[in-house]
């Protein structure tokens, strides 16, 4: 499970900035929404809220980006453009088991001769708690600007990182066949990365979906259920083996319609009162999105997996966020999470949903982008005291996070541009 996600110099990330899904030990309240992963307590879900361009897409991209450092994929790594830091610094921490580790890189995208100078720190560690405090114990560094290589307990592989590329991190260029230690290191990073899924609301794709109703036995029906929950209507859904018999609309006419779509999404069938119909004609945009984000909700649920949403809320009724949100907090859940932004303030709930360290929220402004938590902004600002008024306090501004358009300036502004020009 994630326990916590840090960025520097990254797009809107000017100075450091972190999201945490540490669960604050003295809140008993809700515990249902929290796991106990060894001797960590990790929030199940966290949600982020905030204006537009203030950091809140940018975060979940940080950890796009981590998955495809880790899992050998290509990547770019874009620096915030307001400063003359070439060194983008992105940094995470996760439970393996009962154990918990943190893992860092810094990346140079100057260039040098014509090449990126690529990765010039890592380290990796394992985190390591006594009571309320916790500590570090290094597994490897690999520091080219401070020329520090090590590696516990194998001197000759402290000395090999040193000789390794820059062009990629380390568990990737060492031999795991003749350093065990080596692809241990790789096994723990690789599986962390492998367990996130970082999706968008607004472009979100629907093969994973397809291939679960074509394939996945396993977990078909509860995405099926899930699918249900997005429209009353609807009796059942299926990817059909062959066109139905009463077709609303021909495959010729359908790819015209959908510019040449693949006959697997022509195949996406709704079942609405007992009619068969093709889901990507008939359905509501909502309905077409829930079944996308359906699939992938169930597999985290099952399998123990990360899911991070940009727009959590993007054309899907109020009801239905809550009851996405209440399946990672349920105790039945005890390996998945749900990281997501929104701007649905119906879910600011910390009466029957969610914890105040579950609540986040990012701002931006002179001195640069902020994040923080509620538990953190009742704390500092006294604001919020009261678990009723969050949402009151949000939208009246209390909180911060909140965009103030005058647009009574923007339309006497263009009466007085037109009167000028008269």
């Amino acid at each position: 499970m994630l326990l916590n996600v840090r960025v520097k110099n990254f797009l809107v990330f000017e100075g450091e900035a972190q999201l945490s899904l540490l669960a604050d030990e003295k809140v008993k309240k809700f515990y249902s929404n929290v796991h106990a992963c060894g001797d960590f307590q990790v929030l199940k879900s966290a949600c982020v809220y905030g204006g537009n361009n203030v950091g809140k897409t940018c975060m979940l991209r940080a950890l796009a980006t981590i998955k495809k450092v880790l899992t050998d994929c290509d990547f770019t790594m874009p620096v915030n453009i307001f400063t003359e830091d070439d060194i983008c610094s992105l940094g995470v921490s996760f439970t393996a088991g009962e154990r918990a580790y943190a893992y860092d890189f810094r990346y140079d995208v100057s260039e040098s001769g014509g090449h990126r100078k690529g990765f010039v720190y890592e380290r990796f560690a394992e985190i390591i708690k006594e009571g309320d405090s916790l500590s570090e114990r290094e597994i490897f560094v690999r520091d080219t600007v401070g020329e520090r290589y090590f590696f516990a307990g194998d001197e000759r592989l402290g000395e090999l990182l040193e000789m390794v590329s820059s062009s990629n991190i380390a568990v990737f260029t060492i031999n795991e066949s003749k350093y065990p230690a080596a692809a241990e290191c790789k096994r723990l990073l690789t599986d962390f990365a492998r367990s996130l899924e970082v999706v968008d609301m607004n472009n979100i794709p629907i093969d994973k979906t397809i291939g679960v109703l074509k394939e996945n036995k396993d977990i078909r029906e509860r995405t099926v259920e899930l699918i249900k929950l997005a429209d009353l209507d609807i009796d059942d859904y299926l990817y059909a083996d062959a066109p139905t018999a009463d077709e609303c609309i021909s495959p010729q006419e359908f790819a015209l319609k959908m510019g040449n779509s693949p006959e697997d999404m022509y195949r996406l069938t709704s079942v609405h009162k007992g009619k068969a119909v093709k889901s990507l004609i008939f359905d509501s945009t909502g309905t077409k999105k829930m079944v996308a984000i359906a699939s992938y909700i169930i597999e985290a649920l099952t399998e123990g997996k990360i899911l991070v949403v940009d727009e959590i809320d993007s054309s899907l009724h109020f009801k239905l966020t809550r009851a996405i949100v209440s399946l990672f907090n349920n105790e039945l859940n005890v390996n998945a999470q749900l990281i997501f932004t929104v701007h649905d303030v119906t879910l600011l709930d910390c009466r029957r949903l969610f914890r105040k360290d579950q609540i986040w929220f990012a701002s931006k402004d002179e001195e640069g982008v902020k994040l923080c938590s509620l538990s953190e902004i009742t704390g500092c600002k006294g604001e919020a005291r009261s678990e009723n008024d969050v949402m009151e306090s949000y939208k009246d501004g209390a909180l911060g996070a909140l965009p103030e358009p005058d647009l009574i300036a923007v339309l006497l502004g263009r009466e007085e541009d037109e009167t000028e020009d008269d």
